[in-house]
């Protein structure tokens, strides 16, 4: 009798962005987590920290819950006397391997789809302060690998038009290679107080995604004849 694991079915975009919310608004915005409905579909909605921005209705969020509820990614709360229903993320018994750098790195890719670990380094500050770029590529590459557990993360080299490598979470199945694309908005590389400009890897490094992004630039104004 085959008593294999059952195949896993990756979540739909909407599922995606609402899991992602969830777990940012719960690092963000606590005393509003768990979070409503309403809570919920402004903050898929949001214009800041989304790629690509969406106007999900509530009835696309309810539906996308009840999807994350059913494959047990996410929990409706019923509490004595409240009003409205609320909603938190069940990743700590969905997926209890992973922890607070990992979530942080998750959450991103999740709300903003592939990223170099220049743009993680940023992005991820807000949820969990890495040390160094270093820190980041350790996580990432236990993801990749998942030590044992389903890969979270799928890693694709630098490829035609695009230099630096990018990152993908795996929870909406294994992505094809990304193509190339301009930028929704002009990346900005700003340190924190903790990342001086004496930190010669951290400013190399980000040196390097700047040219990266340059050239990306450079090679779609090129194709499109500009």
């Amino acid at each position: 009798m085959d008593e294999s694991p059952p195949a896993f079915v990756p979540l739909t975009f909407e599922q995606c962005r609402v899991l992602g919310c969830l777990i940012e608004k719960e690092n963000t915005t606590p005393d509003a987590y768990p979070m409503t409905l309403n809570g919920l579909v402004t903050a898929c909605n949001q214009s800041t920290n989304r790629e690509p921005v969406v106007t999900f209705s509530e009835e696309t969020v309810l539906e996308a819950l009840d999807g994350l509820k059913a494959r047990q990614f996410a929990m409706q709360l019923s509490q004595a006397g409240a009003r409205v229903q609320k909603y938190k993320h069940n990743l700590e018994h969905k997926l209890p391997w992973l922890e607070k750098p990992h979530i942080a790195l998750l959450c991103v890719l999740l709300l903003r789809g592939a990223q170099t670990i220049g743009e993680l380094r940023q992005r991820t500050e807000r949820l969990y302060r890495f040390p160094d770029l270093e820190g980041i590529e350790a996580t990432l590459q236990a993801m990749i690998t998942g030590d044992g557990q389903e890969p979270t993360v799928v890693l694709f080299p630098p490829g035609p038009g695009r230099k630096s490598p990018l990152y993908l979470h795996t929870l909406a199945g294994i992505p094809d290679a990304p193509t190339l694309a301009a930028p929704a908005v002009t990346a900005t590389f700003e340190t924190s107080s903790s990342v001086r400009e004496d930190d010669n890897l951290w400013r190399a490094r980000i040196e390097a995604e700047v040219a990266a992004l340059r050239e990306e630039l450079r090679a779609l104004k090129e194709k499109l004849g500009e």
